[in-house]
C-alpha cells in the first residue's frame, strides 16, 4: 500500500490496492499511468464500479494534456475479472455514439480502458498511447479482427509488448513501479522462448558531459561553463522567445513535440549551437524543450530535501499555506531559489493571460509540478500529486508574496 495515500482519500478503497498509478514521463515528457490487472483482488473485494470511476478520476487531472497509459494485462483472471452485469452497467452510464458492441467480450479491463476512450472525446484526444504490455492471443485476434470498425487516428496509438524489455524504447522504464508478478512471469516467457533467461545486457559507462552541455547535468556546472551565468541559456532562450511569440497561445505547454525534433534541439545546446526557435514554425517545441530541462536536472528545482515538506503543504491551515510555501522556499540553495524565481515569474505572467491560453495557474501546476520536484527515489505516487501540484499552484498564484523578501548577489 502506498504510504503517501491518506485514509481520506476519495477512493482509498480502490486506490490502496495500487491497480493505478502514475508512473513518470515517456520519452515525449507526457505523464505515464500504468494499469496492473495483477494488483485487482478477487471480484468480491473490489467495487468495480467505484474501479471504473477512480480511472476516470485519474485521467481528469491529465486529460488536458498529453498522456500515455500503459496496460499489464497478465494477472487478470476468472477470480478477479469484472462480471458482464458490471460492464452492461458502466455502458449504460457512456454515450452510446462512441461505444460499440463488440467489446461486449472476456478481458473486460482492456475494454474499459477504451470504453472511456470512445465514450468520451476528451479523454480520447489527448491519449497518445495505450501500451497493451503481455497481451493475450485472444486480445490480438480481437484487435484484428475489429480494428477496421475503429478509427485509424486511434488504431495507431495501441501498441502490443510481448516482452518488459520493448518499454525501453518508448518509457523511462526504470521509473515504471512493475509489480513483482509480472517480471516474473516476464522472465519466465523469455524463459520458455529460449531455453533460458536473457543474459545481462551490459551499459557502457556514462560519457562525461561536454563543456557546453545542457541537459542532465547540475545548474552548478551549467554556471561554471558559462562564466557564473545564474540562468541557464537554454531556460533564459526559451522563457524569452515564449514571452514574445507564446503568452496567448492556447494549451501552452500542454503539448507535446516531435521526439526526434525534441533530440536535435537538445543536441544543438549541449554542443553549444544557437538554436533559433521560428525555424521549427512549432511554438510548443521551445515549450517542451524547457520542461524537458527541468525534469532532466540531476536533482530536481526544488531539490530532494524539501520534497516531505512540500508533502506536508495540505495539512496547512488554508490562511498559511502561502506563508509555509515562503519558508519552504527561503530554505533553498541561492541558486536553485533564483532559477525558481525566475521561471515562477514567467509561469505567473502565462497564467495572467490564461483568458486566451486556457493555462491557469491550476493547470501549469499540473504541467510544472512533477517537473519541480520528486522523491530521491522512484516516483512520486497518485497521491502526491494532490500537495505537489497545490505547492506549485501556490508559487504561481502568490509569486508576489511568496520571492518578494529574498535577494541574492547576482540575481
Amino acid at each position: 500500500e502506498d504510504p503517501e495515500l491518506n485514509i481520506n482519500h476519495p477512493y482509498y478503497d480502490v486506490a490502496r490496492h495500487g491497480i493505478i498509478q502514475l508512473a513518470g514521463d515517456d520519452n515525449s515528457g507526457r505523464k505515464v499511468i500504468t494499469f496492473s490487472c495483477c494488483r485487482m483482488p478477487p471480484s468480491h473485494q473490489l467495487n468495480h464500479t467505484r474501479l471504473l470511476e477512480y480511472l476516470k478520476y485519474t485521467l481528469d487531472q491529465y486529460v488536458e494534456n498529453d498522456y500515455t497509459v500503459v496496460y499489464f494485462h497478465y494477472g487478470l483472471k476468472s477470480l478477479n475479472k469484472p462480471s458482464l452485469k458490471w460492464l452492461q452497467t458502466a455502458y449504460k452510464e457512456f454515450d452510446r455514439k462512441y461505444v460499440s458492441k463488440i467489446f461486449v467480450l472476456p478481458s473486460m479491463i482492456f475494454r474499459s480502458l477504451l470504453t472511456i476512450s470512445f465514450s468520451f472525446p476528451r479523454y480520447k484526444k489527448n491519449l497518445k498511447a495505450l501500451y497493451v504490455v503481455h497481451p493475450t492471443n485472444f486480445i490480438k485476434i480481437l484487435w484484428n479482427i475489429f480494428k477496421p470498425l475503429i478509427s485509424h487516428k486511434f488504431g495507431k496509438k495501441i501498441t502490443y509488448l510481448n516482452y518488459l524489455s520493448d518499454l525501453r524504447e518508448h518509457l523511462k522504464y526504470d521509473q515504471l513501479n512493475i509489480p513483482q508478478e509480472v517480471i516474473r512471469h516476464d522472465e519466465n516467457l523469455r524463459g520458455k522462448q529460449k531455453g533460458k533467461l536473457p543474459p545481462v545486457v551490459k551499459v557502457p559507462p556514462p560519457r562525461p558531459p561536454l563543456p557546453t552541455q545542457q541537459f542532465g547535468v547540475s545548474l552548478q556546472y551549467i554556471k561554471d561553463k558559462n562564466k557564473g551565468e545564474l540562468i541557464p541559456p537554454v531556460m533564459k532562450e526559451t522563457v524569452s522567445y515564449l514571452k514574445k511569440k507564446g503568452l496567448q497561445v492556447e494549451g501552452l505547454f500542454r503539448r507535446s513535440a516531435s521526439i526526434q525534433t525534441i533530440k536535435d534541439v537538445q543536441k544543438l545546446y549541449n554542443q553549444g549551437k544557437s538554436v533559433n526557435f521560428d525555424d521549427y514554425h512549432d511554438i510548443h517545441i521551445p515549450a517542451v524543450i524547457l520542461k524537458t530541462f527541468l525534469r532532466e536536472l540531476p536533482q530536481p528545482l526544488l531539490t530532494f530535501e524539501c520534497y516531505d515538506h512540500i508533502l506536508g503543504i495540505t495539512s496547512v491551515e488554508s490562511s498559511l499555506r502561502v506563508t509555509r510555501c515562503k519558508q519552504i522556499i527561503q530554505g533553498l540553495p541561492e541558486h536553485n531559489y533564483v532559477v525558481l524565481k525566475y521561471l515562477i515569474c514567467f509561469l505567473h505572467m502565462v497564467s495572467q493571460e490564461s483568458i486566451y491560453n486556457r493555462m491557469t495557474a491550476s493547470s501549469l501546476a499540473c504541467v510544472f509540478g512533477l517537473n519541480l520536484i520528486r522523491p530521491s527515489k522512484g516516483t512520486a505516487s497518485l497521491s502526491a500529486l494532490v500537495p505537489l501540484n497545490l505547492f506549485t499552484e501556490l508559487l504561481i498564484d502568490f509569486y508576489m508574496n511568496i520571492f518578494n523578501s529574498r535577494t541574492v548577489p547576482g540575481e
